[in-house]
């Protein structure tokens, strides 16, 4: 995976004081807690639109540091309550919605709920924005989109197919989002991360229930050990969704972030063998989670648009990503039972 250093010229890194108030939804998850973070660390001020449950839980935005969880306005509710949704976008003038059902495995368990939360959610949140005047939305996607490639490195250009209710939910969101860019002029950009990965990140996804078997189980049991995925430094996949609400890219337009490289899932292990100085046995094929047609094979990214239109590119190696989030999952072991995991 490459690495660079420093900020590509043009990017988020020395813009963002533009933005004053920005909206994540989301914020409570894996990457909108990040994103939370960045943008309070450059001087916008910040509303933490979170789904609302008995605990009020504010998710992974309780690992902030306490001063800047200060910072942060929450706002709870739901993204399929209209009403909720324009209160928490009323005086912003950037919205990033990340909000979303993303596992996967359960998509085939609820469909109708991925619907109502990922479909009706967003609809809510470009209606909103229409009625509020809101400068710029970014409504972020998933390369699952894409299905297994019909060719690799993917573009922009690839195809479409929804291999599971989750990605045919988030294909249905982004022509939503597309049609209020051509129908009303809503500002609206959609941005497509592959597979981001890095601290707080739940046991759901592969690397985390990976390293969490690696440094505390006797082995290693997964599901799939050959797909290959473009995994992205969460840090990274912040940039890219900061410079998408900088751009400025005529609505409607799609980006992909990614970093080029594919790594299959049993490279993964071995990496993090490596790096967690421990060696164990693997099961594959232990549990399969999703139905063997639903499998994508493949997700590499093609992302000189992003390069080109919103001047970023990755700035962490793999390698780095993986020390940064095993050191992570070492200080947070309660936060993580491999053995409920198959991947």
């Amino acid at each position: 995976t490459r690495t660079t250093t420093g900020a590509p010229r043009g990017s988020s890194r020395t813009t963002l004081a533009k933005l004053r108030q920005v909206l994540v939804t989301g914020a409570g998850g894996f990457i909108g807690s990040h994103l939370v973070e960045r943008v309070l660390a450059s001087g916008a001020a910040v509303r933490a639109f979170l789904r609302y449950t008995a605990e009020r839980s504010l998710g992974n935005l309780r690992y902030l540091d306490p001063g800047t969880l200060k910072s942060v306005e929450t706002v709870w509710g739901n993204l399929e309550d209209p009403y909720a949704v324009a209160r928490a976008i009323r005086g912003c003038d950037a919205v990033l919605h990340l909000g979303a059902l993303v596992g996967i495995p359960y998509s085939y368990d609820a469909p109708q709920q991925y619907v109502m939360t990922n479909v009706l959610g967003t609809l809510n949140v470009l209606e909103a924005c229409r009625a509020g005047g809101v400068g710029r939305l970014v409504c972020v996607s998933t390369s699952e989109v894409y299905g297994s490639a019909a060719y690799t490195p993917i573009d922009e250009q690839h195809p479409l197919q929804g291999q599971s209710p989750y990605a045919a939910s988030k294909i249905a969101a982004e022509k939503l989002a597309q049609s209020y860019a051509l129908s009303f002029e809503v500002p609206v950009l959609v941005v497509r991360p592959f597979n981001a990965f890095g601290p707080r990140q739940s046991a759901r996804a592969v690397i985390p229930t990976i390293i969490a078997q690696v440094l505390t189980a006797s082995g290693v049991r997964l599901g799939s050990l050959w797909p290959v995925r473009d995994f992205t430094f969460v840090a990274d996949t912040v940039e890219g969704l900061l410079a998408a609400a900088l751009s400025d890219a005529r609505p409607g337009d799609v980006f992909n972030l990614g970093s080029g490289t594919g790594v299959s899932i049993e490279e993964v292990v071995r990496r993090v063998m490596r790096l967690g100085g421990r060696e164990l046995p693997v099961v594959g094929e232990a549990a399969r989670v999703r139905p063997e047609r639903s499998e994508v094979k493949e997700l590499v990214c093609e992302s000189t648009k992003a390069r080109t239109a919103l001047g970023w590119r990755p700035a962490h190696s793999f390698d780095d990503g993986l020390r940064a989030t095993i050191a992570w999952i070492r200080d947070h072991p309660d936060a993580f039972r491999p053995s409920e995991y198959a991947v």
